[in-house]
């Protein structure tokens, strides 16, 4: 978001949007402390690694961005929308990339580690209110407007493709690092 305030002519997002989606996205993951960690990593003791949470920090960071960045210019270059949808798309792409990438990044095996059905429900609840809160009546209110079915779809190819990259750089990094 920093980086879009340099070539945008407007705010990404409003500033009662970004409250609202911190809300939602922490609301969404209170239910964490309730997940379980794998087997395989409490099977021996660990040490906190500083060097690996960096170079996790600065693989997947800059990854996130790159989507931003395809979003941005889906946005404003093929679908070329106004202020007030692009405010909207970008609220629920950001959040529902945050809210997902939970369940890929919280453990090596996140198709065999299953997560605690309250961080489903909480978290796919939040998602759910970030795709349906466009079309309520608080919409006008919140500064949103009803996403076009094109752009619906297009933000969830976006959100999917960000989602498998994710894991296959995931997969690649615990090979990589021998974390796996």
């Amino acid at each position: 978001m920093a980086a879009g305030v340099l070539f945008l002519p407007f705010l990404p997002m409003l500033p009662t949007q970004i409250l609202l989606n911190n809300l939602l996205y922490d609301l969404s993951e209170t239910t964490i402390p309730l997940d379980e960690v794998s087997d395989a990593m409490v099977a021996q003791p660990r040490r906190w690694d500083l060097d690996i949470i960096r170079k996790f920090m600065f693989v997947f960071g800059p990854l996130s961005s790159v989507f931003d960045f395809v979003t941005f210019g889906l946005l404003l270059w093929v679908f070329r929308v106004d202020e007030a949808l692009f405010h909207t798309a970008w609220f629920v792409e950001s959040l529902s990339t945050q809210i997902l990438v939970i369940f890929i990044i919280r453990t090596a095996r996140p198709f065999r580690d299953r997560p605690h059905p309250a961080l489903v429900a909480s978290s796919l609840s939040a998602f759910a209110l970030a795709v349906a809160l466009p079309y309520s009546p608080l919409a006008h209110w919140l500064g949103f407007v009803p996403l076009p079915a094109t752009v619906m779809g297009a933000l969830a190819l976006v959100t999917v493709s960000y989602l498998v990259t994710v894991y296959g750089v995931k997969r690649w990094f615990f090979k990589r690092y021998q974390l796996a």
